[in-house]
This record gives C-alpha cells, sequence and structure tokens, in this order.
C-alpha cells in the first residue's frame, strides 16, 4: 500500500485495500492465513508530518502448540504511524510497517484455548476429547 503525499486532501484521505499475505511474505512453518489482509487507513497530514491510522483484519490459523489441533482466529489490530515529511518524499510504502505490525502479533506458543489439556504423555489422545484408557491420566 503506497501513499501518494501530495494526493493527501487537507480533510484527510481513506483508503481500504486487501492485501495477499505472500505479498508481505507473512506465512510461516506455524503461522498460515485464511483470508488477505483487508487494511483500512486513515490518512491526514499536518504541515511536515503525515499521520496514517491503520486498522489490520485477518484470518489466521495454526496447530495449537499442546493438543496439535489446527485452529483459527480472528486477527485485529489497530495502529498510528507518524511519518515526517521533507520536500522529497513523494510516496510512503506502508507495507514494511504493515507486516511489522502483523508479525509483532504472531503467537510464540500458540494455543487453541487458554485452558487446553494437551495431549496424554502415554497414549497420545488429545485430554480436551475426554479421559484416555491408558491409565496414566
Amino acid at each position: 500500500m503506497k501513499i501518494t503525499v501530495n494526493q493527501v486532501p487537507q480533510e484527510g484521505l481513506y483508503l481500504e485495500e486487501k492485501i495477499k499475505p505472500a505479498e508481505l511474505d507473512l506465512e510461516t512453518e506455524l503461522i498460515k492465513f485464511r483470508s488477505d489482509l483487508l487494511v483500512k487507513t486513515h490518512i491526514y497530514r499536518i504541515t511536515n508530518a503525515l499521520t496514517v491510522e491503520l486498522n489490520i483484519e485477518a484470518i489466521m490459523c495454526a496447530n495449537c502448540s499442546r493438543c496439535l489441533d489446527e485452529f483459527e482466529w480472528e486477527f485485529k489490530k489497530d495502529v498510528q504511524l507518524n511519518f515526517p515529511l521533507d520536500i522529497s518524499t513523494a510516496f510512503i510504502d506502508l507495507d514494511p510497517d504493515i507486516r511489522e505490525e502483523v508479525i509483532l502479533d504472531y503467537p510464540i506458543k500458540p494455543l487453541c484455548k487458554i485452558d487446553c489439556k494437551g495431549l496424554c504423555v502415554k497414549c497420545g489422545k488429545n485430554k480436551n476429547e475426554g479421559g484416555c484408557n491408558c491409565g496414566f491420566t
């Protein structure tokens, strides 16, 4: 998403764009996307600075680090960015900032739910689905 600085009117500018996660190299072995990123921006200019309010939304999925089940969640993040302007600034590329903001919120240890019971260490049964018969739990 690129902003042409001279096209930002005094009253501000609203932009909305869908970005494929592959364009920002966002998918990893652990984190996958079920939807494009929906990026809504409100841009306004005050003398020598440009302020960009970003709203980023996407559907992500990962495997739970305890029970290994795949689960998905809705990613939502609001960010405000400020860019100083000088005479040579013709446009601002928001893609690196969007990528960074999404990656900063990747879970270190994805969990399908806070109280996930995980797998039985003896028989491997998912303990969220009930007890197992191996006698270990």
